[in-house]
């Protein structure tokens, strides 16, 4: 009996999975930094302004981009981890740390929108007074703020979760900053201070959407759940279809590293007088070249008759 676990993993086939974290790897982290200091810098304007003003809605907001810096600071720190190598220790390195991070900034914009929305209900309750002037003043500095570090944000990878959660706390401040100046331009027109809370209860429900699809992206992946594309059922199918010589496929498991590193291993059954060694690499070309698998371990045995 021959097996095939080898872990040379044909990368002569040029998917390129395994190179691209340290490249895009370092200029996330760099976008990622730079929206954080931009978003706390403001934090502390807004800070100012609220305490200056008495605007409980500059405050709160203030709270909001506080929490946002400092998802955006555990994103920079995932990527940074993410590009350790690997030890003896952790055989893929730090990679999957980027999808815990994305997960627990999953769960903070839930529980952001939550609190926004606990806070709306307090203020419709109670309604406190609010500069409309100093409102709206700070409200546009932090829209002009929160569209440059979107633009820095969204010029990176979207398809990394990570990268996305630190997306979506910034669309999140850059819909709060708009909701603010509508708010503001409605209580100095009309002097109907409600329209605050009423506002920030639709940005909130935005920001959970996309907390909760980011929620459940990321936790799929921890789970080790199977990734988008990669069924069992289909892969036995295509590789019995048209790899030559595999009898039988069987055992096939598919996880995932990262959203962007699938995994799959699996058992082959060879027909007589086949060469294991060649039927291996044929189905790893089959499953990088059909299903964009970069890594997998391909067990191959001879037929029992």
């Amino acid at each position: 009996m021959s097996h095939g676990h080898g872990h040379h993993h044909d990368h002569d086939h040029g998917h390129g999975h395994a190179h691209l974290p340290s490249t895009d790897s370092a200029d996330a982290r760099k976008r990622v930094a730079i929206a954080a200091l931009l978003t706390f810098a403001f934090m502390v304007v807004e800070v100012v302004g609220g305490v200056i003003s008495g605007s409980l809605a500059l405050l709160a907001d203030a709270a909001h981009m506080l929490t946002d810096a400092g998802s955006l600071a555990l994103a920079w720190f995932g990527f940074r981890l993410a590009a350790r190598p690997a030890d003896s220790k952790r055989s893929f390195g730090f990679a999957r740390f980027k999808v815990l991070a994305a997960f627990v900034n999953g769960l903070a914009l839930v529980l952001l929108a939550v609190w926004i929305i606990w806070e709306a209900i307090h203020r419709l309750m109670q309604p406190q007074p609010i500069l409309g002037g100093v409102l709206l003043a700070v409200a546009i500095g932090g829209l002009i703020v929160n569209i440059i570090a979107f633009w820095i944000l969204h010029g990176g990878d979207r398809e990394d979760l990570n990268m996305r959660g630190a997306l979506w706390h910034v669309a999140g401040d850059l819909l709060g900053s708009v909701a603010a100046i509508l708010a503001a331009i409605l209580i100095l027109t009309t002097g109907w201070t409600p329209v605050d809370p009423i506002l920030s209860v639709v940005v909130a429900l935005i920001i959970a959407v996309g907390g909760v699809r980011l929620t459940r992206e990321t936790a799929h992946i921890l789970i080790e759940g199977v990734p988008s594309g990669l069924d069992p059922a289909i892969i036995k199918a295509d590789l019995e279809a048209h790899v030559e010589n595999a009898e039988n496929v069987s055992h096939i498991h598919a996880w995932a590293l990262t959203e962007q590193k699938p995994l799959v291993t699996l058992e082959v059954v060879a027909r007589d007088g086949t060469c294991l060694d060649t039927l291996r690499r044929a189905v790893k070309a089959r499953l990088h070249d059909q299903f964009g698998v970069s890594h997998a371990t391909v067990e191959v045995r001879k037929s029992v008759q």
